[in-house]
């Protein structure tokens, strides 16, 4: 089956196109959002095909997944197909709501045509999706490897934009979790961030790395720190679990259902994590035996097999 779909999310993107089907992806020129194409930084199949919009009208598609609202009028225009009219369709809904929660509108409620993909349940209870089909389909993870050791006694925290984005991301709460052991943020945009929060680069360090390097130094600290407030379930978070890293993290959104007991430390309660982040950093023992829970826990909910089967039944309904 031929399914087109823009890159969006790499990581999530990554697990998807490890099916058995061909993956038709947008390129364009200057590669913008709309035409990004291959990726450079995560490894993809052959299976994966650039087109671009001239040669997508006269392509064979048998499924659009569509990811953000404006691609439905991307494909009428490029294919001459209308989403869920003339074209099988979805609709992966990433994020949690933003705006009126908690009665934000999707932007496809109340529709017949298509179905809304959700990735976790926490972002299908809190979208009103109107009497849209909506199915949750959790992530996935492509498994790196149990590469823990917990060798350098500081904190992993992995966060695109924390300076922007404030306190969703829970960067105010930084400084707080760096005075019980130094952090190292790994990400994009992040550069500035300790200067803006007030601490020394050695208390903050700051790198952004392709995702092969960025497994292997996450395996080198010692806890997975998640301070996020309001966000969809971190595929970061799931990929340091898989690495065998201890989670400390806000019992917000999807996390106390991601991580069960005895995989580290979920509350929100800033002073327990406080606590946690300080036993981890001075407990590498107790560190690598949470992490060991943390990635069977990981390696059982959130295996490439399990979500590649949920998928391939849902592609199979709607597409044929």
């Amino acid at each position: 089956m031929n399914i087109l779909l823009w890159h969006v999310h790499g990581s999530w993107t990554t697990a998807f196109v490890q099916g058995p089907h061909t993956y038709t992806v947008p390129v364009l020129p200057e590669r913008g959002p709309d035409g990004l194409g291959r990726a450079v930084t995560f490894d993809w199949p052959a299976s994966v095909v650039e087109r671009t919009p001239r040669e997508l009208r006269s392509a064979e598609i048998d499924l659009v997944v569509l990811q953000r609202p404006h691609e439905a009028e991307l494909v009428t225009r490029w294919l001459g197909r209308r989403p869920g009219r003339d074209l099988p369709a979805v609709y992966l809904e990433h994020n949690s709501p933003h705006g009126d929660v908690p009665d934000t509108r999707h932007p496809m409620a109340d529709r017949d045509d298509l179905v809304i993909v959700h990735v976790t349940d926490f972002n299908r209870l809190f979208w009103d999706c109107g009497h849209t089909r909506c199915e949750v389909i959790e992530h996935g993870i492509v498994d790196p490897g149990h590469q823990y050791t917990g060798a350098l006694a500081r904190s992993a925290v992995v966060v695109n934009d924390p300076v922007r984005r404030g306190r969703t991301t829970g960067t105010d709460l930084l400084p707080l979790f760096a005075r019980q052991g130094p952090l190292d943020v790994f990400g994009m945009r992040t550069a500035g961030l300790a200067a803006h929060l007030g601490l020394s680069e050695d208390r903050c360090r700051v790198a952004d790395l392709p995702q092969a390097r960025l497994h292997a130094e996450l395996a080198r600290r010692r806890l997975y720190l998640h301070p996020v407030r309001w966000t969809s379930l971190g595929l970061s978070l799931l990929e340091a679990m898989h690495l065998g890293l201890p989670v400390v993290a806000l019992a917000t959104t999807e996390v106390a259902r991601a991580v069960p007991p005895g995989a580290g430390v979920v509350s929100t309660s800033t002073t327990e994590l406080a606590d946690a982040v300080r036993h981890y950093l001075t407990d590498a023992g107790a560190a690598e035996a949470d992490g060991a829970r943390a990635r069977r826990a990981a390696l059982g909910r959130y295996g490439l097999k399990r979500f590649l089967a949920d998928w391939d039944r849902l592609i199979d309904e709607v597409a044929r």
